[in-house]
């Protein structure tokens, strides 16, 4: 989004980005309560939004770590003693629905991970030097992992005590149940549910918050 700009507090369709998330999760039957995980220092702004939204499920505000796994392990730390099932949403996307959030609710609790997915539609070329295509890739066995990811609990913190043992970065919570052999079930979305990434994604985004509200 370029320096200085902090995409969650961008305002779209008359709110903030992470009012939008939040207030998936603040309203899905499925969900008991909802732990935030932010910057140190931005609990405040935090605090202030839940009450000018009006949020009803109680909430906690967990300190961020210096990588995603590590703000993860965090936030599982925050989690009810009597918590059975997580599931762990970026905050930067805000078009998820309530259908796909019980979805993977659902195929962890059977599974014991899950997570919301799409088959990609485009053809993928690999490339090695970012400039020259190498090879095309099978796309018919290859799929976008979006959020929610969830699992089990006693799962995803064996998984990531295994990432933070071996010293190993991974991009999503999933990787680190790869690490461990944990099979996770692909879900896939009936609806759009993009991440607020670049400039370009926010007139597209708004809409789909747009045509939501009003329930199409």
């Amino acid at each position: 989004m370029g320096p200085g700009a902090d995409k969650l507090f961008l305002e779209l369709h008359g709110r903030p980005v992470i009012a939008h998330t939040w207030q998936a999760f603040d309203q899905a039957k499925c969900v008991d309560e909802i732990i935030v995980v932010v910057r140190e220092g931005m609990q405040s702004a935090f605090t202030e939004l839940a009450g000018k939204c009006g949020f009803k499920k109680r909430f906690v505000l967990v300190a961020g770590g210096t990588e995603r796994q590590d703000s993860v392990w965090n936030g599982l730390g925050a989690l009810s003693a009597g918590a059975k099932i997580v599931a762990i949403q970026d905050g930067a996307r805000p078009c998820t629905s309530e259908l796909l959030i019980a979805a993977t609710i659902e195929a962890a609790q059977e599974t014991g991970a899950a997570v919301a997915a799409q088959p990609v539609t485009d053809t993928i070329k690999e490339s090695d030097d970012g400039k020259l295509i190498e090879r095309t890739l099978d796309r018919s066995r290859l799929w976008s992992v979006q959020t929610p990811q969830t699992f089990r609990v006693e799962i995803i913190r064996r998984a990531l005590s295994e990432v933070r043992r071996e010293g190993v970065l991974v991009t999503d919570d999933t990787a680190a149940c790869e690490l461990i052999g944990q099979p996770v079930r692909l879900v896939a979305g009936r609806g759009p549910n993009p991440k607020v990434t670049r400039p370009e994604d926010l007139p597209y985004i708004e809409l789909l918050l747009k045509h939501m509200k009003r329930g199409a």
